[in-house]
């Protein structure tokens, strides 16, 4: 498995800072496992669904760090002196609360036992964007899957989470011998002080997948369950992003160059594109007044977008507005340029919304791209998190809110900040919880303008596994089309068509030297294809960056191959 936990190559937490699979050969042949679980040839087996919308067989309770609390079962609900845990059941769905009066709480586990295929396929999801680690694997016990998973047996694939917007951070574990749901309900790294209140944790969900629809399919039909109320768009979202070329060193010309070129692209028809100024902007002195270069962006045709870090503070910020450096561990290197506001402080709350305001309400641009925040509030990237998604020892000035109370009130202020009619991109957010307040999410980490092999592993496999949500939570962001003379046009234009045949977010990096009168054409054909694009992947169970594509959502159709290694294969380094 590819391992990205180092990256020399530019990134904007590195740049801002300073300024495989093996195949399945199970119950199911590869060529029925690339048409996506479609119905099998061979006599299908006993389904592998695990009725787990009922009271779980074991229930354990942790305090401060991992210290267990012993529960008695008194019907449906677990208690302890003044803690009561109860499971709800509804059709279709089981709600999980908790009180507590005095007792600091961090950790619930619940375990369903039950008798699962030591061959089932599972495909879990990521805590934010995803690292190119995404992929279906074979039981893996220890394995964390954050918010949902799906298994397939090699006839259907079922699905088995939890709805959007809880107030616990969750993860799954899935072995032959049963299911467990865990939820961290820490504030910080300590326990949350819940002071009697009754906290809704999370609404647990399933999905019985159907032998005759395909695993992509089944994929999405469960996100949809997962997210009944997403935010979307009546639009396709397309345009420039400054990002890939510039790495934070573009000017005020090179934007307006992108929007120029946006509108002279775009269908005539379509809607308007967007002109994204990503990080850099702040300490660049070559940018006139930003409410000036919005107005001048507009006068092209073109919608003005910005970047922003809503949660750093100025240099001469009060130490006490600020989160405790204890939430980096021992990563002292991180403490002196990641200062961050603490949301759950009223005056540092105000701060961060403020520079949301000035620029969706006081300058004008249309679409804001607000970046940092789950590193900045939790001291960990979601590649470090696994079952831990923060340290131990620190917490929030209010220690009555867990973190993703916490982290979903903060996406909900900045919704309100910035207006109902600014477009919203979360990157470096927690889709479960902005699902239903952000129109758009980053889901996958930086891809590179650098070097194409960072692009195919990050950028495709994100587009691949998480596509599901695309509609369901938010509209996806697969990170740009980076066009720069660094990366071979070939492998380039596959990336812009297989973005664009999906509809999801179609951002391009365009350098002037390398956009010429081929790349221009294959923009505007690109661009065309957006509004209508609902292509999926075909080889999804065989590879971590599947390259077979049906072009329509399983229309009976050809499929579209895509060539993604470079003529000297996948580049070994750390990228």
């Amino acid at each position: 498995m590819d391992d990205f936990k180092k990256r020399p190559l530019p990134t904007r937490r590195s740049v801002l800072g300073g300024l495989g699979v093996a195949a399945y050969t199970g119950v199911v042949s590869l060529r029925q496992s690339a048409a996506q679980g479609s119905r099998s040839a061979v006599s299908p087996p006993a389904s592998s669904f695990a009725d787990i919308l009922r009271p779980p067989h074991q229930v354990s309770l942790f305090s401060e760090g991992l210290k267990e609390i012993n529960l008695s079962l008194n019907g449906r609900s677990w208690t302890r002196e003044d803690i009561v845990l109860r499971c709800e059941e509804k059709p279709g769905q089981m709600a999980l609360n908790v009180t507590a009066a005095t007792s600091p709480l961090s950790r619930i586990h619940l375990r369903w036992k039950l008798s699962l295929p030591s061959t089932l396929r599972l495909l879990g999801d990521a805590w934010e964007r995803s690292y190119g680690d995404l992929g279906w694997r074979e039981i893996i016990p220890a394995q964390a899957m954050p918010w949902y998973f799906l298994s397939f047996d090699g006839n259907s694939t079922h699905g088995y989470g939890i709805m959007t917007g809880a107030n616990a951070l969750a993860f799954w574990q899935c072995d032959a011998e049963g299911i467990s749901l865990w939820l961290d309900v820490r504030n910080g790294g300590g326990g949350v002080m819940l002071r009697g209140r009754t906290l809704n944790l999370a609404t647990v969900v399933t999905r019985r997948g159907r032998p005759d629809e395909g695993s992509f399919a089944s994929a999405r039909a469960f996100c949809r369950i997962m997210s009944p109320q997403p935010r979307t768009l009546a639009y396709p979202v397309y345009g420039s992003n400054d990002w890939y070329y510039a790495y934070g060193r573009s000017s005020a010309a090179d934007i307006l160059r992108d929007a120029s070129l946006m509108a002279e692209l775009v269908p005539s028809k379509g809607p308007k594109p967007f002109s994204i100024i990503d990080g850099g902007w702040e300490q660049n002195k070559s940018f006139p007044d930003m409410s000036e270069l919005a107005a001048n962006i507009r006068r092209l045709g073109v919608r003005p977008g910005i970047w922003i870090r809503p949660t750093t503070p100025a240099p001469d910020d009060d130490e006490k507005l600020l989160l405790p450096a204890a939430r980096f561990g021992l990563k002292k290197e991180r403490i002196s340029e990641n200062r961050a506001y603490d949301p759950t402080i009223p005056e540092a709350r105000e701060k961060a919304l403020a520079k949301v305001r000035q620029v969706a309400v006081k300058w004008r641009y249309d679409l804001i791209k607000h970046d940092f925040s789950t590193f900045d509030l939790l001291g960990q990237w979601g590649f470090e998190m696994e079952a831990s998604p923060t340290l131990p020892g620190w917490s929030f000035h209010d220690t009555s809110k867990t973190n993703a109370e916490i982290i979903r009130e903060f996406y909900t202020a900045i919704r309100e900040a910035a207006g109902e009619q600014t477009v919203l991109i979360g990157c470096n957010v927690i889709g479960h919880l902005s699902a239903g307040i952000f129109e758009l999410q980053r889901t996958g980490d930086d891809v590179s303008g650098k070097v194409w092999e960072r692009t195919r592993r990050m950028g495709v496999n994100t587009l691949s596994f998480r596509l599901p949500q695309h509609r369901t939570f938010f509209a996806m962001d697969a990170d740009c089309i980076p066009i720069t003379k660094a990366v071979s046009w070939p492998v380039t234009k596959d990336w812009l068509y297989a973005v664009a045949r999906t509809g999801s977010a179609l951002l391009v990096s365009p350098a002037e030297d390398a956009t010429g009168p081929e790349q221009k054409q294959a923009l505007r054909e690109a661009f065309s294809l957006v509004a209508e694009g609902a292509a999926t992947p075909e080889d999804w169970f065989t590879s971590r960056t599947p390259s077979a594509w049906q072009a329509n959502d399983g229309a009976n159709q050809p499929s579209v191959r895509y060539k993604w290694l470079e003529a000297g294969g996948a580049f070994p380094f750390e990228v």
